[in-house]
């Protein structure tokens, strides 16, 4: 049985690693295949995203790629909203907690193929202008 959780964590491992959130796929492999609590499949999300997070962090300071000016700006909020949400969830029936986490993927599913056909629509064609071709 600890293989499948090992491989759960190293596909959402690369697929964090390559952009797309690892909770992603990491959530519902752990609730739908190995059968965890919705809290529980949350909870080792959240303990696994720290050391990501973490490293991440490190680099973009290596590479100069964070503004200080706004860093608490973001950094606060984001604390204290992620506190009140955790706390909220925890007093979630599981199946509720499980239904939000779906209409929320659903959600970003839908928000990204809009733009994936906004920025399909919108992409800069070549424009000719008085030009004559010969064959």
């Amino acid at each position: 049985m600890w293989f499948w959780f090992v491989l759960a964590g190293l596909v959402s491992g690369v697929l964090g690693g390559m952009g797309m959130g690892g909770g992603t796929l990491l959530i519902p492999i752990l609730t739908l295949f190995l059968g965890l609590e919705q809290h529980m499949a949350q909870g080792i999300n959240l303990l696994v995203f720290i050391p990501m997070g973490i490293i991440a962090i490190i680099i973009h300071i290596c590479n100069k790629l964070i503004d200080y000016r706004i860093f608490l700006w973001l950094v606060i909020p984001a604390v204290i909203t992620s506190l009140v949400a955790s706390s909220l969830s925890s007093n979630l029936n599981s199946g509720v907690l499980h239904t939000i986490f779906g209409i929320f993927l659903i959600a970003v599913a839908v928000y990204e193929l809009i733009v994936a056909i906004y920025r399909t629509v919108h992409r800069k064609k070549p424009v000719l202008k008085n030009k004559i071709y010969k064959n």
